[in-house]
C-alpha cells in the first residue's frame, strides 16, 4: 500500500512515512493511492472477533509496511484494559432500528481515545523505521477532546514531546480541566486567544514552514500530528464502522449485505470521512449522514457545492464542532476528483484566498449520492437531549443530541428505513451544565462544574466516569495563553529550542 499527497499525486510514501510525517511537505495530506477492497466473507470473520482482532485485521490492509507482530502488539496495548467497556466500542439500541455506536468509553471519554490510545505505537514504530532516530515532537490543536486525548496517549512515551493548543473560550469546563492538569513529562499545553480555526491554521503554518524545520533538525527533532490530518489517526476511525456492522450482524440485528445508514456529528469532517473510507472499502452503506451545528459550513457544501467559510462563528454547547475550515475535508474531495492533486489545490487555494470554493457538477453528485446532511442549533440540541432521555432513557452528549436531531429530520423528510448507526462521541459528563440545563430547562443554581456533575447524576441515574470524578481539586500545571502569531515562539520556548 503506497500513499500520495492530496497536493502532489506524483509522491510515493509508506504507511510508515505518512504517520511519522503527518503532512506533506508542500501542505497536502497523506491518502492511499488505492483503496483495498474487502467482501461478504471478510465481513463475516470479523462478526465472530473481537475489537483487538477487529482491528488487526482492517489495520492490516492499509499498513502493510508494519510486521504483523508490531501490529498484534499495538492493538493488544491500545485496547487493553484501558476502555470502560469489553466491547471497546459497544452498538446499544436507541429505539426501533436505530443504534448508537458508544465511541467514549476510553480514558478521556471521547471518541478521539479510539485513534489516539493507538496512535502512539503506530508513530513510534514508524519513527523507528523511518526518522533516523528523531525525536517526534506531535503539534496538536483541538477544540476540545482531541487536546486531551492526544496528551493521554502519548504521555511519557519514549522519542516524543507532545504540544496542544486549544481555544481559550472555546472548550468546555471538564475539556480545559482535563487538559490544563495533565500530567506527563514530555507534555505541553497552551490556550490561544480565538477559535479552533485560529489555532488549526496556526499549526499548519508551523508544519509546513522550512526555517521551523530546520530549527528542529538542528536539534534532531521533526514535527507530526496527532490531528486527524495524520493518517494515523484516521486509519484507525475506520474500524469501528467495520466493528458496528459485524455487531448487528453478530446479534441478528441485520443480515451480512443489508445496508445500514451512519449518523455522524463532526465538524473537522474525520469521522465521517472515516467512514466513507469503509463504505468505499465495500462495507455495505447506503447513506451517511453527516449532522452539523450551528457552524453548518458543511450542510452547506454537502447540499449546495459551495464552501463558504466567511460566515459568523457561533460559541455552541457543541463545542468540539465548532469549526469553519474542516481539514478532512481535502481528502474527500482529492478522491473524488479522481486523484487529481492539481484540482485539489486549486480548491484550497481559491478556499485560502477568498474564503470559498464551488465544486463542479460532477463532483456535487457523487457528493450527493454519499452523503446526506443537516444541522441543528442550541435549542433543538437541547430540546433533543431532554426528549431522548424522557423517551427512551438514554442519556446523551450535546453532541450526539445534535446527530440525533438530524436523524429524525433525515427520516420526517426522506421515510428512509434503513437500520441507522448513530455515532455518539462523547460522555454527557464532559458537557454536564448543558446536559442538565437541557433536562431541567431551568438556569442552573452552581457555576461548580463538579456540582453540577453530581446534579446530573441524582437527576437520570447514570453515574459519572471515575476518570472525570478525581479531576475534582486538581490544579492546572498550564496557564498559559498566545496569540496566533505568537504560537511559533511559544512552540520553540516549550521545546526549549531556538
Amino acid at each position: 500500500m503506497e500513499y500520495t499527497s492530496t497536493r502532489n499525486n506524483t509522491l510515493r510514501e509508506t504507511a510508515s512515512f505518512a504517520i511519522a510525517n503527518g503532512i506533506s511537505k508542500e501542505g497536502g495530506l497523506f491518502v492511499p493511492t488505492t483503496i483495498p477492497q474487502v467482501d461478504a466473507d471478510f465481513i463475516a470473520s470479523l462478526a465472530k472477533k473481537t475489537y483487538i482482532e477487529q482491528a488487526r485485521d482492517v489495520l492490516s490492509l492499509f499498513l502493510t509496511d508494519y510486521p504483523a507482530a508490531e501490529l498484534a502488539a499495538a492493538t493488544e496495548g491500545a485496547y487493553t484494559g484501558r476502555f470502560g467497556s469489553e466491547a471497546v466500542a459497544p452498538v446499544v439500541p436507541l429505539t426501533g432500528n436505530t443504534y448508537v455506536l458508544e465511541l467514549f468509553r476510553g480514558p478521556t471519554c471521547a471518541f478521539k481515545d479510539m485513534a489516539l490510545q493507538l496512535l502512539p505505537y503506530l508513530l513510534t514504530g514508524a519513527a523507528k523505521r523511518v526518522s533516523d532516530g528523531k525525536e517526534t515532537v506531535i503539534l496538536v490543536a483541538t477544540s476540545g477532546d482531541t487536546g486531551k486525548a492526544a496528551l493521554e496517549g502519548f504521555k511519557d512515551v519514549p522519542g516524543t514531546k507532545i504540544l496542544v493548543f486549544f481555544p481559550s473560550d472555546g472548550v468546555s469546563p471538564m475539556q480545559k480541566l482535563q487538559m490544563t492538569t495533565q500530567e506527563g513529562a514530555n507534555v505541553g499545553v497552551c490556550a490561544i486567544k480565538g477559535n479552533f480555526d485560529d489555532a488549526q491554521t496556526g499549526v499548519k503554518a508551523i508544519f509546513t514552514d522550512p526555517a521551523v524545520r530546520e530549527t528542529l533538525a538542528r536539534h534532531n527533532m521533526q514535527f507530526s500530528s496527532a490531528n486527524s490530518i495524520n493518517w494515523g489517526r484516521l486509519v484507525p476511525q475506520i474500524v469501528y464502522y467495520f466493528s458496528a456492522y459485524a455487531g448487528l450482524l453478530a446479534a441478528g440485528k441485520i443480515r451480512n449485505g443489508d445496508k445500514v445508514n451512519f449518523c455522524v456529528p463532526t465538524g473537522n469532517f474525520g469521522n465521517i470521512l472515516a467512514a466513507y473510507y469503509a463504505k468505499e472499502m465495500g462495507l455495505p452503506v447506503n447513506k451517511l449522514i453527516c449532522a452539523s451545528n450551528e457552524n453548518d459550513v458543511l450542510t452547506e457544501f454537502l447540499t449546495t457545492g459551495r464552501y463558504n467559510r466567511v460566515r459568523p462563528f457561533h460559541t455552541t454547547v457543541s463545542p468540539s464542532m465548532d469549526i469553519l475550515i474542516s481539514s478532512n475535508l481535502e481528502r474527500l474531495l482529492f478522491h473524488l476528483a479522481g486523484n487529481d492533486s492539481e484540482k485539489t489545490k486549486a480548491l484550497f487555494a481559491a478556499l485560502a484566498k477568498t474564503g470559498e470554493y464551488t465544486v463542479d457538477g460532477t463532483m456535487l453528485s457523487a457528493i450527493r449520492a454519499l452523503f446526506a446532511a443537516g444541522s441543528a442549533n442550541d435549542a433543538g440540541t437541547k430540546e433533543t437531549i431532554r426528549d431522548t432521555f424522557e423517551k427512551t432513557g438514554y442519556l446523551c452528549d450535546t453532541h450526539t443530541a445534535v446527530a440525533i436531531r438530524v436523524y429524525n429530520e433525515y427520516c420526517a423528510k426522506t421515510g428512509d428505513g434503513t437500520p441507522t448507526v448513530i455515532a455518539s462521541t462523547a460522555s454527557p459528563y464532559k458537557f454536564s451544565r448543558a446536559v442538565l440545563g437541557a433536562l431541567t430547562n431551568e438556569s442552573l443554581p452552581s457555576d461548580d462544574e463538579f456540582e453540577t456533575l453530581s446534579a446530573l447524576e441524582a437527576k437520570t441515574g447514570v453515574k459519572a466516569p471515575e476518570n472525570l470524578r478525581t479531576l475534582r481539586g486538581k490544579t492546572p500545571r498550564f496557564t498559559d495563553v498566545c496569540t496566533q502569531a505568537e504560537m511559533e515562539e511559544k512552540v520553540f520556548g516549550l521545546l526549549g529550542v531556538r
